[in-house]
């Protein structure tokens, strides 16, 4: 064979690339790969379809209607939320959930801090873990119902307590000025172990060598706490802030149990207000009208809350 004769490369048949033969493989298991996919998610999509979605564009509809519960719905537009506008009550009941969330919110995040920080920087213990944990274990109603025996101005041994050290009984539940802030600290009691517990797992993620080379440079566990733990923590703590939030606005079982609404509408939070038009005046229409505009607003300070508190970006590297 002659130097410049030239050797034609090999030809390759149609089925030796092993790529283009594992392709319809590939394939094959991706479709089966999302009907499996699709198969498992089923459960959750058809529970949220009828417990979520469902009674969400029912009530909406019902919000535009006459509805009392006995009688089939008779729609008239806007008149609810026409009638919405000028409820003073409407706006006492906002105005009273206002108080209760500024409350509860600031005593929750102030001591679910201190007591995350004291297990990270101090102890691990899982026993403490747990024992924090059982509050928000009981259920609310038992709760409520504890703490008015505990706080009742007759029989309640905190007030016999008060009486012995000379600063005499005190009707928590029965005063205008201590009502609310009694229910607060009763929530904050219940609810303060699982906020921790959120809090102390984002403060898991933080690298222990910061704290280590502060620590070198001489700073304290004040100045660690501003400047390290706060700032790396600031994505769990807006979904710490959101939670607490959604469930301050939502408070029904203490008040229902414990003041029901009293005295005189200083714990008539706008979920006992909803709770009274629906199920107490048969205003099921307008209760809905009521629960909807609830929604946009939780909605609205979410999204600014979420807007403030940058969660969605993390000063970790």
């Amino acid at each position: 064979m002659g130097a410049d004769t030239a050797v034609a490369p090999p030809q390759k048949s149609a089925g030796s690339d092993p790529g283009k033969a594992r392709a319809p493989g590939r394939a094959r298991r991706s479709r089966d790969d999302r009907k499996a996919a699709w198969l498992f998610l089923a459960p959750a999509l058809i529970g949220f379809a009828l417990f979520y979605a469902y009674p969400t564009l029912r009530g909406i509809y019902y919000s535009f209607t006459d509805y009392n519960l006995l009688t089939d719905p008779v729609f008239t537009g806007a008149d609810n939320y026409h009638q919405l506008i000028g409820d003073e009550q409407f706006f006492n009941a906002l105005k009273v959930t206002g108080y209760y969330v500024v409350l509860n919110i600031g005593s929750q995040t102030v001591l679910g801090l201190l007591l995350a920080t004291l297990m990270h920087r101090l102890t691990r213990s899982v026993a403490l873990r747990a024992i924090l944990l059982v509050p928000w274990l009981v259920p609310n109603v038992t709760v409520g119902l504890l703490w008015m025996w505990m706080l009742d101005a007759n029989l309640g041994f905190v007030n016999h307590i008060l009486d012995a050290l000379g600063l005499g009984t005190t009707g928590f539940f029965t005063s205008p000025t201590w009502a609310m802030p009694t229910v607060a600290v009763v929530n904050t009691w219940a609810y303060t172990g699982y906020t921790a517990l959120l809090l102390y797992a984002g403060m898991l993620q933080i690298p222990h060598h910061l704290y280590e080379s502060a620590s070198l440079d001489g700073a304290g566990e004040w100045r660690m706490f501003t400047k390290i733990t706060l700032p790396l923590l600031r994505p769990v703590l807006a979904l710490v802030l959101v939670v607490s939030l959604i469930g301050s606005f939502q408070i029904f079982d203490t008040i229902a149990v414990t003041t029901k609404g009293g005295p005189i509408s200083s714990t008539r939070v706008i979920y006992f207000y909803i709770y009274e038009q629906a199920f107490t005046n048969f205003h099921m229409g307008y209760a809905s009208a009521v629960a909807v505009v609830l929604a946009v607003i939780l909605g609205v300070l979410t999204a600014v809350q979420m807007r403030l508190l940058r969660a969605s970006r993390s000063d970790l590297a």
